[in-house]
């Protein structure tokens, strides 16, 4: 398992490596070494400690597993045109992957500045243009709301924060196709959002009505 992740980090580090090459490579593992994998995919080592600038009512970091973010790829088709916003991004390992995995853009939000920082350093350290990353609140980040085709969010925050978000989410995307993935997070209804199938291990995805 670690010589092939080993072997593909090579061939990221060379150049570009096509998203459905290392879809393939990622199926080829088995089911309980991937988040393994990826790990030494990326170069990542432990999970780093959160700092006093995590907010009240936010969640303290944890790196999802590799099983929710390829459900959520599946049940959201996401592909090169689409844009995935990571809310409550870490260090960057959810939106890399996903990145890696689809083609598509990725933004990573998240309000640590430690957590920032070693998220930008991953992403240059890989050469990936098609990463970025907003530091604050994702509430305040209209903009990443208003170019989002595909949410994932592994509970950043819940109660008032949550519902905050989804209703500053709704007309940013009005008018708009998009999805949202909730992993181990149950949302509060909102009319304009329809589960979809697929998901499953605690990943809820829904995608936006009209």
């Amino acid at each position: 398992m670690r010589r092939s992740a080993l072997g593909w980090r090579e061939r990221l580090l060379r150049g570009r490596v096509p998203p459905a090459e290392l879809r393939a490579a990622l199926d080829a593992v088995a089911l309980h070494d991937r988040d393994a994998w990826l790990d030494e995919l990326l170069g990542l080592t432990g999970i780093p400690a959160d700092g006093p600038a995590l907010p009240r009512g936010c969640v303290p970091y944890l790196p999802s597993g590799v099983a929710a973010l390829r459900a959520l790829i599946d049940a959201a088709a996401i592909g090169p045109a689409d844009v995935v916003v990571d809310v409550g991004a870490g260090v960057g390992r959810a939106a890399v992957a996903l990145h890696l995995l689809t083609g598509a853009a990725a933004v990573g939000v998240e309000v640590q500045p430690a957590l920032v920082a070693e998220a930008k350093t991953l992403s240059a350290g890989l050469g990936l243009g098609a990463v970025s990353w907003l530091e604050g609140d994702a509430a305040d980040h209209s903009a990443a709301l208003a170019v989002g085709t595909v949410f994932f969010l592994y509970c950043p925050f819940s109660g008032p924060r949550l519902a905050a978000w989804l209703d500053a989410l709704e007309p940013a995307v009005r008018g708009r196709r998009v999805h949202l993935g909730a992993l181990d997070l149950p949302l509060p209804p909102r009319a304009w959002l329809e589960e979809v199938p697929g998901g499953g291990d605690g990943l809820v995805v829904y995608r936006s009505r009209g």
